[in-house]
């Protein structure tokens, strides 16, 4: 029979790791690929039996890390679950026979987001489909923050979803902000690319109407507006960074 690894990225995820592996716990092996934890959140992978593989992240970025991971577990099956994230009970058993039937294909999977505890319907989170079970020989990644799968199969969709509890509070929120800004920004300038003045000015402007108008982020009440008026934020901000660069 098919096997199956979850594979977890972790950096100093103490408060989220443990529910994390519990709800993938239904897996053949559970591997944590670490980049440097002080936190206790590798000695909690390893008390709820996960593998914990410690590696650096480098330049390669998140996909580094998660093509590092293939190379980790011998399972005929890999699903990248982030710290954040929770696999709901129908999820779990619509994945086991996914690979109990083995057929060819790569899946995605419907995310549903919570940010500061509140579901998120539209805008700048709302629910979203992502690419996160594939045969092992069947994907490699590439980019550094939005990295992307390369598949080599055909991609379906499940029908169950997960939860992802993003953003416990705001020091969470600009935590996460500044690091991926950077990231982001590095990405950007080792592609070649330039921050004029009118991107810098204009991009994030668009990216609050798209978020908050053509997205809908304004069903989401007061807080649609607040996280859209983020994502644009988010936008100047990288273009800050490479301007800097």
């Amino acid at each position: 029979m098919a096997s199956l690894a979850v594979v977890i990225l972790t950096l100093n995820e103490k408060e989220n790791i443990r529910e994390c592996i519990e709800t993938a716990s239904f897996a053949d092996e559970v591997l944590i690929i670490d980049s440097g934890s002080n936190d206790g959140t590798q000695d909690i992978a390893c008390s709820l039996g996960a593998r914990v593989v410690e590696r650096p992240m480098d330049e390669s970025g998140f996909a580094g890390q998660r093509n590092f991971a293939l190379t980790q577990t011998k399972t005929e099956w890999v699903f990248y679950l982030d710290a954040d994230e929770r696999l709901t009970a129908e999820a779990a058993e619509e994945i086991k026979g996914i690979v109990r039937n083995g057929t060819p294909a790569a899946w995605e999977i419907r995310r549903i987001n919570y940010v500061m505890g509140k579901e998120m319907r539209y805008g700048a989170h709302r629910p979203d489909w992502s690419l996160r079970l594939y045969p092992r020989d069947s994907v490699q990644w590439k980019g550094t923050v939005h990295e992307q799968a390369l598949i080599t199969v055909p991609a379906r969709r499940m029908r169950a979803c997960m939860h992802h509890y993003t953003y416990a509070d705001w020091e969470s929120y600009f935590q996460k902000f500044n690091r991926y800004t950077t990231i982001a920004a590095e990405s950007l300038h080792a592609r070649g690319k330039r921050a004029t003045l009118f991107k810098t000015m204009l991009d994030p402007l668009f990216t609050v109407f798209k978020m908050y108008i053509l997205k809908a982020g304004f069903l989401d009440g007061w807080f649609g507006w607040v996280m859209s008026v983020m994502a644009g934020f988010y936008t100047f901000v990288k273009y800050l960074k490479l301007r800097q660069l």
